[in-house]
């Protein structure tokens, strides 16, 4: 134990270190967003808390696989209770947001967040880890989720002008890259050293530390008057703009239905790999880097297609890249060749993500007004995340009764099926570039 703390005192020094270097400005193009303070910190927040998240992505479902030997369906369970804060919450959520500051709401969210991961090794330290502890943990965090995740989408636009969004974006999907690249490898050597228990140890340290540069951060933010509105009524007015914009709603159907996809997929690949090729934690680890490569060829290449075909056809394109790598994994056999497709999955999966997310997420904060910022974005969520719990479930079931792979390629052959609907779709093929923000009458 004495050497665990030994280890994470040096590696609490190196995150210092690590954190003054980010701040540093290096030599950069003039007008790069990087000369800006403020969004410099929440890039290099970005970088840790994604080279963090690396850990536990491997870390908590393996817990659930290889040390409580948990079933597909319970997987299913611990991935969708992290999506029922979201259909819970998400609509309160975005009226409360827009009524309060949402750096402090973020900052707290990360602090919450470190807290509820550093309960897991405890809990395996004492003995009394179970499923029903991770589900209370999976919970939890996806109220962070709900309410610190919303409210960094919305600092963001506070900190970047709305012509840059996409180049914000696209900055952030990068970083996030480098983490996927570097992150697995130490994910899969931490695990294997450790346990994957207490290396979901080092991800709670590393938010720790990302939480000390997001309370340097300065928005001026200043709050209008607490509105005449009830709160129903300002919800009502979140919910009616969204429905009432064209695009919202349509990106909202598409975006909700990949989501329920995912999941689908999601929740038995990392089963997949263990029990059907045979691969070991570290194995895995190292094939997670393929998502880093996939991050890093949508963030270089992403924003040049977006400006050459538009943000909604590269939304489409990100469809039909993702269900190529859940019907590769579908078939891939017990050997050499079936990790190589593992790998193959993770950069398509990562890529055609990053090439969905940083297109949907300009557009809904490009065509939303300031005011109404908050519930957009709660709304917004609650849609697209509307069916990943379902998605989940039903992942685990068929994985559990049919097979493991049965779900990979119902979630393959179910992507290219939204990728022909969305192709024929006007909104998505003819949305050419970032609108302006809509001009709705808002009461409240």
């Amino acid at each position: 134990m004495q050497t665990i703390l030994s280890f994470l005192s040096s590696l609490s020094e190196r995150i210092g270190e690590a954190l003054r270097s980010m701040l540093r400005l290096p030599s950069l193009p003039a007008g790069d967003l990087l000369h800006d303070r403020n969004y410099r910190r929440i890039f290099a927040s970005v970088i840790i808390t994604h080279f963090g998240a690396q850990i536990t992505m491997l870390a908590l479902p393996l817990t659930a696989a290889t040390v409580l030997n948990a079933t597909p369906t319970q997987m299913g369970f611990l991935m969708a209770a992290e999506i029922v804060p979201f259909v819970l919450l998400s609509l309160p959520a975005g009226v409360w947001l827009d009524r309060v500051r949402k750096l402090p709401v973020y900052v707290v969210g990360e602090s919450v967040f470190a807290l509820a991961l550093a309960t897991v090794p405890i809990a395996a330290w004492t003995g009394v880890l179970s499923m029903t502890w991770l589900y209370v943990v999976g919970f939890v965090l996806g109220c962070v989720h709900v309410f610190g995740g919303t409210a960094a989408q919305i600092v963001l636009t506070q900190i970047v002008s709305r012509e840059r969004l996409v180049e914000a974006h696209s900055k952030n999907a990068l970083a996030v890259s480098g983490s996927e690249i570097a992150g697995p490898g130490l994910a899969g050597a931490l695990i294997k050293l450790l346990g994957a228990p207490i290396a979901i140890a080092f991800d709670a340290l590393l938010i720790a530390g990302s939480v000390l540069l997001l309370r340097g951060i300065r928005v001026d933010e200043s709050l209008a008057d607490r509105p005449a509105a009830t709160f129903m009524r300002q919800l009502r007015d979140g919910l009616r703009f969204v429905f009432r914009t064209r695009m919202l709603w349509m990106l909202a159907l598409f975006v909700g239905c990949w989501q329920l996809l995912h999941h689908m997929a999601s929740v038995v690949q990392i089963l997949v790999a263990t029990r059907e090729l045979g691969m070991t934690a570290q194995a895995i680890g190292m094939c997670y880097v393929g998502m880093g490569v996939g991050t890093i060829l949508a963030s270089v290449y992403g924003k040049r297609v977006s400006e050459r075909v538009g943000p909604g056809p590269t939304i489409v394109a990100g469809f039909a890249v993702s269900a190529v790598g859940w019907l590769a994994l579908a078939v891939a056999p017990a050997s050499v060749f079936g990790v190589v497709l593992f790998g193959f999955m993770l950069t398509c999966f990562s890529g055609g993500a990053t090439l969905i997310f940083v297109n949907f997420l300009s557009l809904r904060q490009a065509v939303t007004p300031e005011p109404l910022l908050g519930r957009m974005t709660s709304t917004m969520r609650w849609l697209i995340l509307i069916g990943a719990g379902p998605g989940a479930l039903i992942g685990g079931y068929v994985g559990e009764h049919i097979g493991l792979r049965a779900s990979l390629a119902m979630a393959g052959l179910s992507a290219v099926v939204l990728t022909i609907f969305a192709w024929r779709s006007t909104v998505m093929m003819g949305t050419r570039s970032l609108p302006k923000p809509a001009s709705l009458p808002i009461q409240g």
